[in-house]
C-alpha cells in the first residue's frame, strides 16, 4: 500500500513541478497579466481548501480509496480543460474546481488522504515514512521543474509554436492524472467499520485547531511566494528564461528533497518541534536576503540555501500532527490542519500579483520571510511542552 501511495505521489509531484513553472509563462502567453496569474493561484488554493474541508468533515464516512480515485479523475480533467481554454474567467473556474498546484509542496485534496494511508505505519517508523513521502515528492517535483524547459526546446526546433508547446504540458498533466488513477485503483481501504462511524474529531479537537491556526499563518506567508510566483519574480526582476527557471527549480527541489531525508535523523536528536523551528528561521532569513539582492547570482545563491532548509519541517510537521491525535481522528486531523493552510495561502497569490503589478517586486518575499519567522517563534512557544509530554508518555 505504502509503495503505491509513494508512486502516485511521485507522478503527481513531477506534474506539479513542471506546471508550477509553466503556468505563469502559459498565462502570460495567453495575454493575461501579472495580477491574473495571482488570481489563478488564489483560485487553485481556494478550491483545494474547500475540497479538503469536505474530506475532513465527511471523509470519515467514505472510502478513502474512492476519494483518491475521484481526485485523480479531477486531475486529468483539469489538465485537459486548461489545455483547451484561453479566457480568464473559464480558467478561474477550472482552477477553483480542479487540482492544479502552483506551490512547491502538496496543496491539494490528495494530501490528507495520502497522510491517512501512511499513518497506518508503526509509530516508530512514522516520521521516516513521512520523510520518504516528502523526499519522493520533492525529488520528482525537481525533475518536473527541469522538464518545464521542454516547451522552449520544442518551439526552438520548430516542432510546435511556443503556445502549443505550453498547452502540451497541460495535456501531459492530464495523462499523469489518469496513470495516478490506475495506481490508486488497486489500493486497499484502511478504514474499519469503527473508524467510519467515528466523529471527525474527538478528544484532540483543541490541539488540532491550535495547530491549524498556527499553520495558517505559515501558509499565508507561503502563498505570497508560491513557485509560480517565484518564477514570475525571476522572469520579471532578472529576465530569466523559462528553461533557466526550470533548471533552477530542479536544483531547489533536489536540495529540498535531500534535506527531508535528514529530517528524521534530526528529529530523533532534537525533537520534532525543534526540527521544524530551527531549520525554518534561517531559511526565512535567506528569502529576505534574496528579495533585497542586487544581482541574480546572489539572489539564486540565497534561494538555494533557503531550499536546503525550508522543507525539513514538512515530515516533522506531518508526524507531529499524527502523533497528537487518536487513530480514528487522523483523516479529520490531516484535513482540518490542511484546510486553514489552504485558505490562508489562497489569499497570498492575488496580493503578490498586485504588488508585482505596481512594481513592488521585493515586498512579497520580505513579507513572507517575516511572517514565517513569527510563526516559528509562536509554534516553539506553544508546543514544545506538548512534545515533551508525548515523549514522557511513550517512554
Amino acid at each position: 500500500m505504502i509503495r503505491r501511495v509513494l508512486a502516485a505521489k511521485a507522478l503527481r509531484s513531477f506534474a506539479d513541478g513542471f506546471i508550477a513553472v509553466v503556468l505563469p509563462a502559459y498565462l502570460l502567453a495567453l495575454g493575461l497579466g501579472q495580477l491574473d496569474v495571482g488570481l489563478i493561484g488564489t483560485a487553485t488554493l481556494s478550491g483545494s481548501a474547500l475540497a479538503t474541508l469536505a474530506v475532513g468533515r465527511w471523509g470519515h464516512r467514505c472510502s478513502i480509496r474512492r476519494l483518491l480515485l475521484a481526485a485523480s479523475l479531477a486531475m486529468a480533467a483539469t489538465g485537459m480543460a486548461f489545455a483547451g481554454l484561453s479566457s480568464l474567467w473559464p480558467l478561474l473556474i477550472v482552477a477553483f474546481m480542479g487540482t492544479l498546484n502552483p506551490s512547491s509542496g502538496d496543496a491539494s485534496v490528495f494530501l490528507p488522504l495520502d497522510h491517512t494511508m501512511l499513518a497506518s505505519a508503526p509509530e516508530r517508523q512514522r516520521t521516516v515514512v513521512f520523510a520518504r513521502y516528502s523526499f519522493v515528492g520533492s525529488m520528482c517535483a525537481a525533475g518536473g521543474a527541469l522538464a518545464a524547459g521542454a516547451p522552449e526546446w520544442a518551439a526552438g526546433r520548430g516542432a510546435l509554436s511556443m503556445l502549443d508547446a505550453l498547452r502540451a504540458m497541460f495535456i501531459a498533466y492530464a495523462a499523469i492524472g489518469f496513470v495516478v488513477w490506475l495506481l490508486y485503483l488497486r489500493l486497499p481501504d484502511p478504514h474499519t467499520a469503527e473508524q467510519k462511524s467515528a466523529s471527525p474529531l474527538g478528544p484532540s479537537r483543541g490541539i488540532v485547531w491550535r495547530l491549524a491556526a498556527l499553520f495558517s499563518v505559515d501558509s499565508f506567508a507561503g502563498g505570497l511566494i508560491l513557485n509560480s510566483l517565484l518564477a514570475l519574480w525571476l522572469f520579471q526582476r532578472f529576465g530569466m528564461s523559462l528553461a533557466a527557471a526550470g533548471a533552477f527549480f530542479f536544483w531547489t527541489g533536489l536540495l529540498a528533497a535531500t534535506s527531508q531525508l535528514l529530517a528524521p535523523l534530526l528529529a530523533r536528536r532534537i525533537g520534532l518541534i525543534n526540527t521544524m523551528v530551527f531549520t525554518h528561521i534561517p531559511s526565512s532569513l535567506c528569502l529576505i536576503g534574496a528579495a533585497l539582492a542586487p544581482t541574480l547570482p546572489l539572489a539564486l545563491g540565497l534561494l538555494l540555501v533557503r531550499s536546503a532548509l525550508s522543507q525539513m519541517d514538512v515530515p516533522a510537521r506531518s508526524a507531529f500532527v499524527m502523533s497528537v491525535v487518536t487513530p480514528a481522528e487522523r483523516p479529520a486531523a490531516a484535513s482540518f490542519t490542511a484546510v486553514p493552510r489552504s485558505l490562508a495561502s489562497a489569499l497570498g497569490p492575488t496580493l503578490a500579483g498586485a504588488f508585482f503589478a505596481v512594481g513592488a517586486m521585493a515586498t512579497p518575499l520580505v513579507a513572507c520571510g517575516v511572517l514565517k519567522i513569527a510563526y516559528d517563534l509562536a509554534l516553539f512557544t506553544a508546543f514544545r511542552r506538548v512534545e515533551r509530554d508525548l515523549v514522557k508518555e511513550s517512554a
